[in-house]
């Protein structure tokens, strides 16, 4: 193989931001995606805290550490609370979940998208 150098990529995140904001429904992705990063962040962190590796986690839960690999990974699994409560013993945490209002501006601008979806149990409506 030839020698080539490494030549990092420097990328502009904010100019990448700016490119894709006007993209219809990337300011909302990007925006969910950071609550689930935020909850992800939180997960490492208190393992960390903890003292613990995956693998240990798995034995004191009883389940394997591929399992813990997932809910801990960004992979869109999405973990049953019933999980995630014996995940936070384990580590010596307790899970606390949160509804918090949104500003005006994120309700009005949301609304609009929310108010076609429906329940999965919602009954028919007359019309």
């Amino acid at each position: 193989m030839a020698d080539i150098p490494y030549q990092p990529l420097i990328r502009d995140r904010d100019a990448e931001r700016a490119r894709l904001d006007p993209v219809p429904g990337y300011s909302e992705a990007r925006q969910e995606a950071a609550v689930e990063f935020r909850l992800l962040k939180q997960l490492l962190g208190a393992r960390k805290r903890a003292g613990l590796t995956q693998e240990e986690v798995a034995l004191r839960m009883g389940t394997t550490r591929s399992a813990i690999s997932r809910l801990e990974g960004s992979n869109k699994h999405l973990p049953a609370l019933s999980t995630l409560r014996r995940y936070a013993d384990v580590l010596g945490c307790d899970v606390e979940i949160k509804l918090v209002p949104r500003s005006p501006q994120t309700v009005s601008a949301g609304s609009s998208s929310n108010a076609a979806r429906k329940p999965w149990n919602a009954p028919p409506t007359m019309a």
